[in-house]
């Protein structure tokens, strides 16, 4: 026993202050021993700082769910409202896209009234019967259910999504001519297509002469033209070969992968002539090409886990780091 200057009674530790008794009219405290020096140590109260018992933190494999469904609802609301990514399957958009490479979508401004414009390169939703020559696979395997199971919720490419991508040319209430051996004009001016594919023929694979875009379509070309079975290939059916704008799903604005094939994807200089917006009042097919189906990807998904996981396992280690330096609160 030891007397301090105080005059409290307790117990002497070998390399701290006496620690008060609890059967000596003192307040308790826990001794706990220290895993490092082997010598013992007031033990933090279990209590918050209102007096209450703390709340037992839950174990990591508890919380990984938790996290996993946050994550997938995050990586949706992404994908439904803001940006979603798509894997370019054909060569109908050569060179401005490269077959592989991924691009990323713009959704958000759709939702505020924003229409399509001339030159973009914008992804839409199969008008009817666009894709209907392209190839189509059923993977009835183990892995293929798996696949289809996390396509789902979104983990992984649909099998049955019908999405295209090419570029715009007109829209609503714009004449478009299409006639061999002549560039494509649209309300009567000539468009210099610097982006078509080398050796590619503006209409002369398959020239549809003169069509009137009705209010609220668009007229969309590849710029891979002999290898782009785009609106002129569609002029004869149900549709005229019009995209409706409510089919657009969004512009394609960057080309995120590969790292090499990194690019913008701005409007064209030539789709800046003022003359064009002198919309005038006012065809046949060629051989199929590449349709421009598009593959949906996870992105979103990978990315947004990508996050959460590592943050949630920093968070925990740090926690457990603050309470081991924490020091003992003073009775």
């Amino acid at each position: 026993m030891s007397v301090d200057n105080t005059g409290e009674t307790g117990v002497a530790g070998e390399t701290g202050p006496a620690v008060p008794r609890a059967d000596q009219g003192g307040p308790a405290v826990a001794v706990a021993a220290d895993p490092d020096t082997g010598t013992e140590s007031p033990a933090e109260a279990s209590t918050d700082g209102d007096g209450r018992p703390a709340r037992r933190k839950r174990p990591f494999w508890q919380e990984l769910p938790i996290l996993v469904v946050v994550a997938l609802l995050l990586s949706l609301g992404i994908k439904t409202f803001f940006v979603q990514a798509f894997s370019i399957p054909s060569g109908s958009m050569q060179h401005t896209l490269e077959k592989g490479d991924r691009v990323l979508v713009d959704k958000l401004t759709p939702w505020f009234g924003a229409e399509p414009e001339r030159g973009e390169v914008v992804v839409f939703k199969d008008p009817g019967g666009w894709l209907e020559g392209a190839p189509h696979t059923t993977d009835d395997s183990f892995l293929g259910s798996i696949r289809k199971a996390l396509s789902v919720i979104g983990l992984m490419p649909s099998d049955d999504e019908k999405d295209l991508i090419k570029r715009v040319i007109a829209v609503g209430g714009d004449t478009v001519e299409c006639n061999s051996g002549s560039p494509v004009k649209v309300n009567g001016v000539p468009l210099d297509e610097p982006y078509l594919f080398p050796g590619a023929t503006p209409c002369g694979d398959a020239p549809v002469g003169t069509v009137k875009v009705p209010k609220d379509r668009i007229w969309v070309m590849g710029d891979h033209r002999n290898n782009s079975r785009d609106s002129r290939y569609h002029v004869n059916e149900p549709g005229g070969g019009f995209v409706p704008v409510d089919n657009v799903i969004g512009r394609a604005f960057v080309v995120a992968w590969p790292v090499t094939h990194w690019a913008t994807l701005p409007v064209p200089d030539t789709f800046d002539q003022k003359a064009l917006d002198q919309r005038a009042g006012g065809g046949g097919a060629g051989a199929p090409g590449g349709s421009g189906q598009l593959e949906e990807l996870p992105a979103p998904e990978a990315a947004a886990l990508a996050v959460a996981v590592p943050l949630a396992v920093w968070q925990r280690r740090r926690a457990r780091a603050v309470g081991r330096t924490r020091p003992a609160e003073s009775s």
